[in-house]
């Protein structure tokens, strides 16, 4: 089929309008081709951060807790029946929680019985006492007249033959010992009441004082706030808040808090890698959940020396306590906070993405774009944090690397850096002379 002149010509100007596009992707330069995978290189201040989570609690506090004579009523563990809603404001004196009362009301009618038999055994002590003191004295009082008797037969002995007076004097002799030995018995017997006394009156008066110990913590079992402010619940072992049915005793004798809310801290847990960073002193911006805007200033003031197991984590952490400096009304005890530790700064760094720098053989090395080529350069990195790594030699600011290596990268040679020592390890190891990427979570080193 043979085509008009007009066809010829409309067909000749498509070819041209096809033709520019593909004219325009092969003038391209690789910057432009390759914009979506290339960053800058950037110089500035850097700076690492641990981030985590915590909790706000009042710096400060007075503690609620359960009465404190509850062991001598052998109240060791006690449950909260009731108590207030947490943030709920009292006042001195006002009713904030109510233990249950069935174990010391047990106790209670037990050490009643036990005072009640004491006073029993008291009593019956002190009648068998003077009984027995009664009969002694009256025994003296027959033995006296006895002697009396003696005494007077001895003087009618006079005129009798002198075995009646021998036997008159033997008789005497007899009624005098009797008597001085009932004087001495009857002491004796005084002092041995007086003793048994002492005893059931001691264990009679023990029972008493325990009951007035029981009666006064059972009275404490109603629990008053000892000053004014806002209840705030404390936490179990176990991370849980103590609230009614909450077991509480003389190892956790805290039912409540009253916080202080002019000063607040974040208490927060570090895992065992990143705590190793963190000092205190170090400069923190806290963010609250509830209020994503609100960016806080703090400070470390303490970093746990022992790790511990917490609930839900699989590692040790270790508690980190970061105060706020600036005070706010607003902020509440158990607020979730956002707390961002800052490790380390420094100025006037340059340093790229993570992802730009790999490594090869041991030898850190980033792609950088050069005069519309790509070159494969060896990197000393220095510090890194989540996002950035400094890069100590190789690249300079404002020159470009690609996030991910091109695909010819093994045609590309390594340019090393002036002096480098690093020889490519077979089993990719770090060479030594080598500054590689600290692993992900390892403490960040000065360049």
């Amino acid at each position: 089929m043979r085509l008009s002149r007009k066809q010829w010509t409309l067909l000749g100007a498509g070819v041209v309008v096809l033709g520019i596009p593909g004219a325009w992707l092969l003038a391209r330069t690789p910057d432009e081709a390759d914009a979506s995978v290339v960053a800058l290189v950037k110089k500035g201040e850097f700076k690492v951060t641990v981030t985590t989570s915590g909790e706000l609690r009042a710096l400060k506090f007075v503690q609620i807790n359960v009465p404190q004579n509850a062991q001598q009523a052998n109240q060791y563990q006690m449950k909260i029946s009731s108590i207030v809603p947490e943030g709920t404001v009292v006042k001195a004196g006002d009713i904030v929680a109510e233990l249950d009362r069935s174990g010391i009301a047990s106790r209670a009618s037990d050490v009643s019985l036990a005072l009640q038999k004491a006073q029993a055994v008291w009593e019956q002590a002190m009648l068998d006492s003077t009984l027995n003191l009664s009969k002694a004295r009256e025994d003296m009082r027959t033995m006296e007249l006895t002697l009396e008797e003696k005494k007077l037969a001895k003087e009618q002995s006079v005129y009798e033959a002198p075995t009646v007076r021998r036997q008159a004097e033997i008789d005497l002799e007899k009624a005098q010992r009797a008597l001085a030995q009932a004087k001495m018995d009857y002491k004796t017997r005084t002092e041995q009441a007086q003793a048994k006394m002492r005893e059931v009156g001691a264990d009679r008066d023990r029972q008493k004082n325990l009951l007035a110990v029981v009666q006064d913590v059972m009275a404490n079992f109603t629990i008053r706030a000892p000053a004014p402010g806002m209840v705030t619940y404390v936490k179990e072992w176990n991370g849980k808040k103590k609230v009614s049915g909450s077991q509480v005793g003389a190892w956790e004798p805290a039912v409540a808090t009253l916080p202080d809310l002019t000063q607040m801290e974040s208490i927060t847990y570090v895992n065992e890698i990143d705590v190793r960073k963190i000092a205190v002193g170090q400069p923190a911006v806290l963010t609250l959940d509830s209020d994503p805007s609100k960016r806080l200033k703090g400070k470390v003031t303490s970093v746990a020396n022992m790790g511990e197991q917490r609930p839900n984590q699989d590692s040790k952490v270790f508690e980190v306590r970061v105060i706020i400096e600036e005070p706010d009304t607003t902020l509440r005890p158990g607020m979730t906070t956002g707390n961002a530790i800052e490790t380390l700064s420094i100025k006037d760094a340059v340093y790229v993405p993570l992802e730009a720098v790999s490594s090869e053989a041991g030898i850190p090395i980033v792609f950088k774009q050069s005069g519309g080529r790509v070159v494969k350069q060896e990197v000393a990195t220095g510090a890194m944090n989540d996002d950035e790594v400094v890069i100590a030699q190789g690249v300079a600011e404002g020159e470009r690397v690609l996030l991910s290596p091109p695909a010819d990268k093994e045609k590309l040679e390594l340019v090393r850096l002036p002096g480098s020592t690093a020889a490519p390890s077979a089993g990719g190891d770090t060479a030594v002379g080598a500054r590689p990427i600290p692993p992900a979570g390892a403490p960040a080193r000065k360049p």
